[in-house]
């Protein structure tokens, strides 16, 4: 167990890396998340092979939402009242299972399409276990002081597998497809290990039957916390409004003339943008006037949308984005650090699900509230205004959760 810090002077960042299970668990997740951005890769390289169809390329994202938003909410549930850890290291191992499924499906010529979808099936039902079981497994392992850089640094590895992971399976793929599942097969077992090895204080809760009291619990509780409310909801809504991701393609085709090649630097602009910022919040974390950073953080991501759909040019189009994934980097690790640190430990399986469901609903929802606009003003009038939306949510936050926005300390002093 991570020991409490006996004044209130913040962590360092060399303080942070002496904490070992905390880093045990950061070395799973980059290995597990490495594997699950190469498999999903190659999955859909996969369907393609097999189906020629943009539909099934669809479906396969499908079949793993609609799983993960079924099953989140029992989920939480599950996670406050099962050990963390464990949980965790099932998760890997399932996904590695699959692996190895879609590995000797290739090797003896039973891959298909159904099995494709089925085991994207089983992917999503991992995933909603799995993403509360992450986050509300953190804060138990470094003391809350330590808590906004553990989450900025959390944040840094996950970009960096989501980059590096795609990458690394395109190389693979050279070597053959089942290559690239042989190496998320061996990423997942190694993940698995590692989360096996944890050691920290775990105490199980008295039980108590599953009743849709209790699994609705995490709703109510964030309903009644108005920061957290504010928190939570203010993410969603400039998910669900700024988001361009699905425009992207156009605005490479038509607009900025670039071609498949400007595609994929738009689309990792965000990302690189999202990495340099969380390394910079492990060094220097935010430590005052949270809440009114949060929500110019979102504000700003907010006007970068608008830049970038008035933008005619490639540089500052990329510009654009990397900041925006920059202001969406502080909004993330401020929003999830309040989050864990304004729930209790016996709580925080079932708010992060309800959390992991907005997130997950509002991406979706997001590509959809794009292409519909943009099917009636057009790809420029769609993203421009999201983003005045965006800039709008922000705004009436202030007023709307007063207590959100003059919180000075995400760790209140005690």
């Amino acid at each position: 167990m991570p020991a409490a810090p006996d004044s209130q002077t913040p962590a360092t960042f060399s303080d942070l890396t002496r904490e070992r299970p905390f880093m045990r668990l950061w070395v799973a997740r980059l290995f597990g998340t490495a594997a699950s951005q190469m498999m999903m890769v190659a999955i859909g390289w996969h369907m393609y092979e097999l189906t020629a169809s943009a539909w099934d390329l669809g479906l396969v994202g499908l079949y793993q939402f609609v799983p993960a938003l079924l099953l989140a909410l029992l989920a939480g549930h599950v996670v406050d009242r099962r050990h963390r850890g464990r949980i965790v290291a099932a998760c890997f191992a399932t996904q590695g299972a699959v692996a190895l499924v879609l590995l000797l499906a290739v090797a003896f010529g039973h891959d298909t399409r159904t099995l494709l979808l089925g085991l994207s099936l089983v992917l999503g039902a991992v995933r909603a276990f799995q993403m509360p079981a992450q986050q509300a497994l953190t804060p138990l392992l470094v003391p809350p002081l330590m808590l906004p850089r553990a989450m900025a640094f959390s944040s840094a590895g996950m970009q960096g597998a989501i980059i590096g992971g795609p990458a690394l399976g395109g190389l693979l793929f050279v070597a053959g497809m089942g290559v690239v599942y042989g190496a998320s097969l061996a990423f997942f077992v190694l993940a698995a290990a590692l989360v096996l090895r944890l050691r920290y204080g775990h105490t199980a809760p008295p039980r108590e039957p599953v009743t849709v009291a209790t699994v609705l619990a995490g709703v109510d509780f964030i309903w009644k916390r108005k920061p957290v409310l504010g928190a939570v909801s203010l993410d969603l809504f400039a998910v669900l409004l700024g988001g361009a991701v699905a425009l992207l393609p156009i605005y490479a085709k038509d607009i900025l003339n670039t071609g498949p090649w400007g595609l994929g630097l738009l689309r990792g602009a965000p990302a690189v943008g999202a990495l340099a910022m969380s390394i910079l919040l492990t060094r220097r974390p935010v430590e005052r006037h949270v809440g009114r950073t949060l929500l110019l953080a979102v504000g700003v991501f907010g006007l970068c949308m608008v830049v970038f759909g008035l933008s005619r040019s490639f540089v500052l189009s990329l510009i654009a984005l990397a900041i925006s994934g920059g202001a969406d980097m502080v909004n993330v690790v401020i929003r999830q650090t309040l989050v864990q640190l304004e729930t209790p430990d016996a709580m925080r399986g079932r708010v992060s699900a309800v959390n992991s469901i907005f997130i997950g609903a509002s991406n979706q929802l997001g590509e959809f509230e794009s292409g519909a606009t943009a099917a009636l003003l057009g790809p420029v009038g769609s993203v421009v205004l999201g983003g005045v939306g965006t800039v709008i949510v922000a705004l009436a936050w202030f007023r709307l959760f007063p207590s959100l926005a003059q919180r000075d300390r995400l760790v209140r002093p005690g």
